[in-house]
């Protein structure tokens, strides 16, 4: 079976569809032609309407003469394609509009499924309904399908650029996304909480922001030991290093030695005023709630502080 396409369905005004109180020769015929499988089709009930007869008459006349319409003159519409037709109308009062008006001889009580004519279809019609209306009617169908034939083929090349704009503009929406994944995955957060049992993410959090150093880490942390030099360890080569701490006890002393006599040194030294642990990246400053050897033990918090640099912190230490 050939692949079904969702109708592009547009209906002309609802009050052009009252045939008994209205000029047949005013509907705009264009707003009754839909798109199923790929073809440019209309219902019987609209042609019905512009011949000025019932949808039952002119059904009767096609089987009748069924031999001359094939499908692809003519189709029914499958279950699933009358739904999708329904549902264009539901979802505004024009479908009880149109229901009111036509239950039995348009929609066939909204309960058949209708059939679709294509071009040729319609053309056939002109051998099968010969009154004056239904050959006024065709004149007007055929042109409006050569007139939609030929604005499509008119604007085919401006269809094509929409469709490459929208192509390219696709493309583009997912590589600007992509950058700002990127950035957001390179620009470490300002802050945030970290609960018990997040070791690695909080060991990770701070690891990238010593990874992004350029100049300078300065640790300010009263209590120390030998997985906090190992951390300090991620910064670049050319990255200086300093930890200001309340206690320097033998056994920091003896790691600090071992560590600076075979990685990049690191300075620490003895500091007592400080409560709160900070960590200076550069001139930025972080406010850490826990000491770092014993990050992701107990829920803490860290912020970058906006209304200090790093330099004017320092010059409180000296």
């Amino acid at each position: 079976m050939a692949k079904q396409t969702k109708p592009d369905v547009r209906v002309a005004n609802v009050e052009q569809f009252d045939v008994a109180n209205c000029d047949i020769k005013q509907v705009s015929i264009e707003h009754l032609i839909y798109v199923f499988r790929g073809k440019q089709v209309m219902l019987d009930k609209d042609i019905a309407m512009l011949y000025s007869v019932e949808t039952k008459r002119l059904n009767e006349q096609v089987r009748r003469n069924i031999e001359r319409f094939p499908e692809d003159f003519m189709f029914q519409l499958t279950q699933n394609e009358f739904e999708i037709l329904k549902s264009q109308f539901a979802t505004s009062s024009e479908y009880d509009n149109l229901k009111s008006q036509f239950v039995t001889s348009s929609w066939g009580g909204v309960r058949k499924r209708p059939f679709a004519f294509t071009e040729n279809g319609i053309a056939m019609l002109s051998s099968v309904l010969r009154s004056p209306t239904a050959i006024e009617a065709n004149i007007r169908i055929m042109r409006a399908f050569t007139s939609m034939r030929h604005f499509l083929a008119s604007n085919a090349q401006i269809f094509q650029r929409l469709s490459t704009i929208e192509y390219h503009q696709i493309e583009t929406d997912k590589r600007i996304d992509e950058v700002f994944k990127r950035i957001d995955a390179q620009t470490p957060p300002q802050q945030g909480i970290f609960f018990d049992g997040q070791v690695f993410d909080a060991y990770r959090f701070v690891s990238d922001l010593i990874k992004k150093a350029k100049q300078s880490i300065v640790l300010i942390d009263n209590y120390v030991d030998d997985s906090v030099l190992s951390l300090l360890d991620k910064r670049e080569s050319n990255v200086s290093a300093k930890i200001y701490t309340q206690n320097i006890s033998p056994q920091l002393q003896l790691d600090i030695n071992k560590h600076n006599g075979q990685y990049p040194v690191i300075e620490v030294n003895q500091f007592n005023k400080a409560h709160d642990r900070f960590l200076l990246i550069d001139d930025e400053v972080y406010h850490i709630g826990a000491s770092i050897k014993d990050l992701g033990k107990k829920w803490f918090a860290f912020t970058l502080m906006r209304d200090i640099t790093a330099k004017e912190l320092i010059k409180k230490i000296k």
